[in-house]
C-alpha cells in the first residue's frame, strides 16, 4: 500500500505524490536546449524527488549523472587537489551503486586520479576526463548535481564552477565537447556567493556563473494535482472525502509547498482519519509545534538575520507593504529560504502555516519577558472556554476589560502595530495546544487585520482595526460580513483601537446583511 512522505525521495511507485510530469516536461526542454541552470528552493521542496524524476525521464536520450555533494565531507574541500579526487570517487561509488552509464575505460581513470600522490592532482585532470567522455560517448551526457549548499562556501567550489563555465563556452564557440547540461540543486542561490568571498579574493569570482539560464518554474503543487493525490488515495481507501474541498483547504494553508502538503496529509492518514476541514485544521496545530528540521532551518535563518527578521515583523504586525527589491540583500534571502513570495510587486509570507509559525516565534520572544496582557490570556483560559468550546464573546468582552486595567492612561503610547501584538498575545495561551489562529492575508495592512481562529472544529473571524472615523468604521463592518460569507459563518467580531477617551468599552452587537457582528473598542 502507497504511503504519504515527507522524508526522502518520493516515487510514484511508493508514495503518494502530485503528478509533476508538466515540471518534467519543461525541464527536459531546458536540458534539450543545452542549458545550464541551478534549481534553488527552500529545504523540503522537492527539489530531489524532482531531480530523480528528471533522471528517470531524460536516460533513453541521454546519459545521466546524479551527484549528490552531501556525500562529501568538510575536508573534501580544503583544496582543489583533495576535491579532484573525491569528486572522482563520487563518480565511481555512481557507477557501482548508481547504475549510471560511465564506460569502464573512464571509471579506470577516475580511479587513476585517486590513487594518485594527491599533491599532484590538478582540477583540470578530471575535465580532461569529461571531455574525452563526451567526445565519445554515443549520448549526449547531463551532470546533476544535488545538495550544492554543502560547498557553496569556499573557493574551490568557484574554481569548479569556473572550469563548468570555461567548457560550455568552449562548447559553444568551438564546438569543443563538454556536457550537454548541467543541474545544481540547493537551498543556497549561486548569485549569493559573492557575499561569501573575502574582499581581497573577489576578483576571483570572475562571474563562474554567469551562463547559467534562469530557472522560473513553479514547483509548488497546484490544488489540481493535490486533487490528483487526493483521488488516488480515495481510490484505495474509500473515506468518502471531498477531494477537491480537502485539497484546496490544504492549499490555503500551504500554497503548495510540498513538504508542508505531505506532512498534513501523512498526518490525517497515519493518526487522524479524518479527511475534513476540522481534520486538516488538527494536523496544521500538529505541525505548527512540533520539531523538524525544515522549521529549525528557517527558524535559524531569523533568528541570525536581523534585517529579515525586521522586513518579517513590518509585514506581519504593521501590515506594511514592503515592494519587492531584487537589490535588497534580506529580501534576496527572504525569498532564498522560501520565507517571502513576490505578489503584485509586494512581499508576503510564502504560506500561512510558516506565517504563524513566525507570529508564534516573534510572540515568544514578548511572552518570555513575562509581558502583562499575555499573562492575564494564560489566568482568563478557565473562565473563556466552556464544556471543550472557546466562548469567543467572553473573550472580547474580558480583552477590553484586561486591557484597560492594564493600559488605563497610557493608550497613545502604542502603536497600530503593538495593539494587534497584544491582542495576539492574549489569545495565544487561551487556545494553545488545542486551537489555533492565523491571519487573512488579504485583510492585513495598517488599517485592519483579520484573524481566523480555529478551535476544536469552530472557526472564530476578528476583525482588529484603528478608528478612523464613522463612515470608514461602517465600511468595515460591511467587509467584514462578506468575509464572513466566505467562510460560511454567521457571527463575526470586530476589536477597535480607538484613542477617543470618550469611546464605549461594553460590547454590542449589530446585524448587517443577514450577519451577526459583535463589536468592542478598546
Amino acid at each position: 500500500m502507497k504511503t504519504f512522505t515527507t522524508t526522502g525521495v518520493c516515487t510514484k511507485e511508493n508514495n503518494y505524490m502530485v503528478d509533476i510530469t508538466d515540471r518534467i516536461v519543461k525541464m527536459k526542454a531546458m536540458v534539450d536546449a543545452g542549458n545550464y541552470f541551478t534549481v534553488t528552493r527552500g529545504r523540503q521542496y522537492g527539489k530531489t524527488t524532482t531531480l530523480t524524476a528528471l533522471a528517470k525521464f531524460l536516460k533513453n536520450e541521454y546519459v545521466v549523472i546524479s551527484l549528490d555533494f552531501q556525500n562529501l565531507d568538510d575536508g573534501s574541500f580544503e583544496n582543489g587537489s583533495i576535491f579532484t579526487q573525491a569528486l572522482s570517487q563520487l563518480m565511481i561509488d555512481e557507477y557501482e551503486f548508481g547504475g549510471a552509464e560511465i564506460p569502464k575505460i573512464y571509471i579506470d581513470a577516475f580511479e587513476e586520479l585517486c590513487q594518485k600522490e594527491t599533491a599532484k592532482v590538478r582540477m583540470a585532470e578530471i575535465f580532461r576526463i569529461y571531455k574525452r567522455w563526451c567526445r565519445d560517448s554515443d549520448k549526449p551526457i547531463v551532470l546533476m548535481i544535488d545538495e550544492v549548499d554543502s560547498a557553496t562556501n569556499n573557493q574551490v567550489f568557484l574554481d569548479f564552477l569556473a572550469m563548468l563555465r570555461e567548457g560550455f563556452l568552449a562548447r559553444t564557440s568551438k564546438g569543443a565537447p563538454a556536457f550537454r547540461s548541467v543541474i545544481l540543486a540547493g537551498v543556497t542561490d549561486i548569485k549569493s556567493l559573492k557575499r561569501k568571498i573575502r574582499p581581497d579574493e573577489a576578483h576571483k569570482f570572475n562571474s563562474p556563473w554567469n551562463i547559467a539560464t534562469d530557472f522560473n518554474i513553479d514547483m509548488s503543487l497546484p490544488v489540481e494535482g493535490i486533487t490528483g493525490m487526493l483521488d488516488e488515495y480515495e481510490n484505495d481507501h474509500h473515506t468518502g472525502m471531498d477531494t477537491a474541498k480537502i485539497a484546496q483547504e490544504i492549499y490555503d494553508y500551504t500554497s503548495g509547498y510540498p513538504f508542508l502538503v505531505s506532512r498534513i496529509c501523512q498526518i490525517i492518514d497515519t493518526e487522524l482519519n479524518t479527511w475534513s476541514v476540522s481534520g486538516i485544521s488538527e494536523a496544521v496545530k500538529h505541525i505548527l509545534q512540533e520539531k523538524n528540521t525544515l522549521f529549525d532551518s528557517l527558524m535559524g535563518k531569523i533568528y541570525d538575520n536581523k534585517p529579515l527578521s525586521d522586513i518579517l515583523q513590518s509585514i506581519l504586525f504593521s501590515g506594511e507593504r514592503i515592494a519587492y527589491n531584487p537589490d535588497s540583500i534580506s529580501i534576496m534571502d527572504g525569498e532564498m529560504y522560501s520565507l517571502l513570495k513576490t505578489v503584485n510587486n509586494g512581499l508576503t509570507i510564502s504560506n500561512r502555516i510558516f506565517e504563524t509559525r513566525i507570529y508564534n516565534y516573534f510572540l515568544t520572544q514578548t511572552e518570555l519577558k513575562n509581558s502583562p496582557i499575555s499573562v492575564s490570556g494564560s489566568e482568563s483560559k478557565e473562565m473563556i472556554i466552556e464544556n471543550g468550546h472557546l466562548n469567543m464573546d467572553r473573550l472580547l468582552e474580558h480583552y477590553v476589560t484586561v486591557f484597560d486595567d492594564i493600559y488605563e492612561g497610557k493608550a497613545d503610547s502604542f502603536s497600530e502595530e503593538e495593539g494587534r501584538r497584544r491582542f495576539l498575545l492574549f489569545i495565544r495561551p487561551i487556545i494553545n495546544g488545542t486551537g489555533n489562529y492565523y491571519v487573512e492575508s488579504r485583510t492585513r495592512n495598517n488599517e485592519r487585520m483579520d484573524i481566523v481562529i480555529d478551535y476544536l472544529g469552530e472557526r472564530f473571524v476578528v476583525e482588529l482595526k484603528i478608528w478612523r472615523g464613522e463612515a470608514y468604521h461602517e465600511k468595515g463592518e460591511q467587509q467584514l460580513a462578506n468575509y464572513l460569507d466566505y467562510y460560511h459563518l454567521d457571527k463575526g467580531y470586530m476589536l477597535t483601537y480607538s484613542f477617543n477617551k470618550n469611546k464605549s468599552t461594553t460590547l454590542t452587537k449589530k446585524t448587517i446583511q443577514d450577519k451577526t457582528l459583535i463589536e468592542a473598542f478598546v
